[in-house]
C-alpha cells in the first residue's frame, strides 16, 4: 500500500501505530510523566506570574499607581487553579501553584536585613494583589472541594 493511502480498517497493523503503546506499563509510565510535567508547569507558571505581578505592583501612570497586578493576580491564579488539578489528575495539585505563589508573596513582603522590600506596606496595589490573589486561590479551592469527583475528569 502506498504511504499516502489511508487504510480502511482500524487494526494496529494497518494504521501503523506501534503495539508497544498498547502495553499497560508503558501507558502508565507515559501518564505519570505527563502528570509530573503538568505539576512542574503549574509551579513554574505560579513563579513566573508572581514575579510579573511583583514587577507590575509599582507600575504608575502619570505618577499614580494602577492596579494591573491585582487583576493579573486574579486571572493568573484562577487559570493556575484550573490547570494544576487537571494536569496532575488530583485535587491536591491546586496546592502546588498556590504554595509557590504564597511563598513568593511572603518573601516579597518581608524585608531584608538592610531594609529593602519588594512590596512596601504603603503600596495599596501590592496589598490588593496579595488579597485578591489569595481569594482567587481560596475560591477555586472551595469550588474544587465542592465539585463532584467526576468533575475533575471532564474536558
Amino acid at each position: 500500500m502506498p504511504e499516502s493511502a489511508v487504510p480502511l480498517s482500524g487494526s494496529p497493523e494497518s494504521t501503523g501505530s506501534p503495539s508497544r503503546l498498547r502495553s499497560p506499563g508503558l501507558r502508565h509510565a507515559a501518564d505519570l510523566a505527563l502528570r509530573i510535567i503538568g505539576g512542574v508547569l503549574a509551579v513554574v507558571g505560579a513563579a513566573v506570574t508572581a514575579v510579573l505581578e511583583l514587577i507590575l505592583a509599582t507600575l504608575r501612570v502619570d505618577g499614580v499607581l494602577i492596579g494591573l497586578s491585582a487583576l493579573l493576580a486574579v486571572l493568573a491564579n484562577v487559570a493556575l487553579s484550573w490547570f494544576a488539578p487537571r494536569a496532575v489528575g488530583r485535587r491536591w495539585a491546586l496546592v502546588l501553584p498556590a504554595a509557590v505563589w504564597f511563598v513568593l508573596m511572603v518573601v516579597a513582603a518581608g524585608g531584608t536585613s538592610e531594609g529593602d522590600v519588594l512590596l512596601a506596606g504603603n503600596n495599596w496595589v501590592g496589598l490588593a494583589m496579595i488579597f485578591a490573589g489569595s481569594v482567587a486561590f481560596a475560591v477555586m479551592g472551595f469550588r474544587l472541594i465542592m465539585a463532584p469527583p467526576s468533575a475533575l475528569n471532564r474536558r
